[in-house]
């Protein structure tokens, strides 16, 4: 079996199929296919209940790529038994010929709360991770803990490849460390400027340096909004719109915005508008992109525009390999489909 420390390849550009709310997941095979075709290195998917189910989705783009890398940007540990979530993770990386990677993350409290679930603690996170990698490599575990109680779980039967990459999703400096330390890649949030990937990747790198790991084996990968060649409106949508679904929860923005060093007390006037005053849940699930980006009016036009890439292919290239020579190792592109991305790839090669 081989280590689940394997580095993923070197191409540097993946992007989001599906991006945002959806109705119908079948938009989201094209997508895989185009991203392909054009020569991005990865296709990620978010998981969202209801259209977007990371098995379904993996192993249908599984069967119709041969290349591009499919990668989950997120799920979580406690939402699925380990079982579950282990057999399919091994299952899709046997039908994708070894081209899956499992991103994981820890999301917020209320929505473990809703789920009726235990919050995920620091521990619970890193054992989880220890639980997951133990059943993907065909051992027992037995464990009583902070993510559970497991009397006695094995997979039956595990194929001949590789145990995919786990990458965790991260902002705050614990879970960086988390990553640094206990996972194979850490996924960086959207609407983190250049210089906050800098310094989340040092938190990275000396968190693996200390684990006694190469600091480099540990791959980042910065989720970044791209929006090119759009009109102001339609560029205000991606940006401005997918910007209101962060900053508006509570404690989550706030950890966002001082990432960036920004002033918290912008958050007010971005809460305070009325679509928002009242709002109990996520904006994306109540309100058109038409609206959010009406309300993403109120956001900073710096809080937008340093921490996304716009404007021309060229523009919005260069600014993909400004985060680049700051410390990541892959782009992952959000907020636009694969099909408006082959000029900017191709941009961002040339």
């Amino acid at each position: 079996m081989t280590d689940t420390s394997q580095r993923v390849n070197t191409n540097q550009l993946g992007a989001y199929a599906l991006p945002g709310r959806v109705n119908d997941p079948m938009p989201a095979l094209e997508q895989a296919r185009t991203a392909e075709r054009v020569g991005l290195q990865t296709i990620w998917l978010s998981e969202r209940y209801g259209t977007k189910d990371l098995a379904v989705l993996s192993g249908a783009i599984a069967a119709i790529t041969s290349r591009i890398q499919i990668a989950t940007g997120i799920s979580h540990f406690l939402f699925r038994h380990p079982l579950v979530l282990a057999s399919m993770t091994m299952t899709t990386q046997a039908i994708s010929n070894g081209r899956f990677l499992l991103g994981v993350g820890r999301s917020v409290e209320y929505a473990w709360r809703s789920a009726g679930l235990p919050n995920m603690t620091n521990q619970a996170l890193i054992d989880s991770a220890h639980i997951h990698r133990e059943l993907c490599a065909g051992r027992k575990v037995s464990y009583d803990g902070p993510a559970g109680r497991f009397p006695a779980m094995r997979l039956p039967d595990i194929p001949d490849v590789a145990i995919p990459p786990l990458i965790l999703a991260a902002i705050g400096p614990k879970t960086l460390q988390i990553a640094g330390a206990h996972f194979d890649g850490v996924l960086l949030h959207p609407f983190l400027t250049p210089a906050a990937v800098s310094r989340s990747s040092a938190i990275v790198r000396q968190a693996a340096r200390q684990a006694g790991r190469d600091p480099r084996s540990v791959r980042i990968f910065a989720t970044v909004v791209t929006a090119p060649d759009l009109p102001e409106e339609d560029e205000l949508k991606i940006v401005g719109g997918r910007a209101v679904t962060y900053y508006q929860i509570p404690q989550f923005g706030e950890l966002l915005a001082r990432t960036n060093g920004w002033d918290i007390a912008d958050l007010a006037t971005l809460r305070a508008h009325p679509m928002l005053a009242n709002l109990k849940g996520a904006a994306d699930n109540l309100f058109s992109k038409d609206q959010l980006a009406e309300v993403g009016r109120s956001i900073p036009r710096n809080w937008l525009y340093e921490a996304a890439a716009v404007g021309s292919s060229s523009a919005c290239a260069a600014k993909l390999h400004t985060y680049l020579a700051h410390g990541a190792d892959e782009i992952v592109i959000h907020g636009s489909v694969p099909e408006l991305l082959g000029p900017t790839v191709a941009s961002f090669r040339g």
